[in-house]
Formats: C-alpha cells, structure tokens, sequence
C-alpha cells in the first residue's frame, strides 16, 4: 500500500530589510509559534515570545503550518517559508519541485552539549524557564518527490 504524503510549499525571498522582516515575522506567527535565533555570541534558546534582543543573524518563527527562517546578509536578510499551506507574500518566489510533507517526531539533545557553551534554553510566557518535555515540536521533512530527496527539515508544533 502506498501511503500519500500531502503537498508542502517552499518560498525564498532575498534583500529583505529590517523592518519588512519584523513585518513577516508578524505574518507568519500565531499563538502556537516559537521563536530561535542565533546571535554571533549565543542563542536565544526556543523561546514562546519573540526576545526583545534583536540584532540576531539568523533566526526562526515556527508554528504546526510553517517555519520561517532568516539569514543576515550584506544588504540584508534571506528568508525562507517552510509550509504546509500556500502563502501569497509580496516578493517571495515559490521553489520549484513537488514538495511533500511528513511529520516526524523530534529528539532533544541534553541541553548542556558542548555545542552550546553557554546552555540551551526552553522559554515560555513571560520568558519563563520551561522543561523541553513541555513544549510538543516535531519535525517536518519536505521532500521532492521527482527525486524522493530531502531538501529541508522544519519544526513544527503538535
């Protein structure tokens, strides 16, 4: 039996200004998203609010529909829309291929790693510390199903 995986979309966008990616941020975000960004110094750690620190060069929104990232450049940002549902923004360029989805669960890491010198944090309201257990995020694989490649892997919300 051959399971069906439903359809993902990708988007990519680049030379995006400060103030339009606040904007998208805003767009894509719900009351299920969370927040990641990396600074050249540490990271933010998954966080339920958008920390007031900005100044990141690279970052994250995630929600269950999409995953946003953000990368700084020398004129500005590059996003990319990760989503299970079609989005119409101004500027963004759908990638071609015939993406499917497919959910999977998500390990954590001891948040003490080496690869995170100053620790990992989980963030909820209010900024306050919360166990990794609390927060239920998953993996979305999006593959091209011409190639059954996996080009990206997003996170998402239960």
């Amino acid at each position: 039996m051959k399971q069906e995986f439903p359809s993902g979309y990708v988007y990519h966008k680049q030379l995006v200004a400060d103030d339009e990616l606040g904007s998208l941020i805003t767009q894509v975000s719900n009351s299920q998203s969370y927040y990641f960004l990396r600074y050249s110094h540490a990271v933010s750690g998954i966080c339920k609010e958008l920390p007031d620190e900005r100044g990141e060069i690279e970052g994250q929104v995630f929600n269950s529909i999409c995953e946003m990232r953000w990368k700084k450049d020398k004129s500005g940002y590059d996003v990319l829309i990760l989503s299970q549902q079609k989005f119409d923004l101004k500027g963004f360029e759908k990638l071609t291929g015939n993406w499917k989805i497919c959910d999977r669960d998500a390990y954590w890491h001891n948040p003490e790693e080496t690869r995170f010198p100053k620790g990992f944090t989980f963030k909820g309201e209010n900024n306050q510390s919360i166990k990794p257990k609390e927060i239920s995020i998953k993996q979305r694989y999006f593959k091209d199903s011409a190639t059954a490649t996996i080009h990206f892997v997003a996170l998402t919300v239960n």
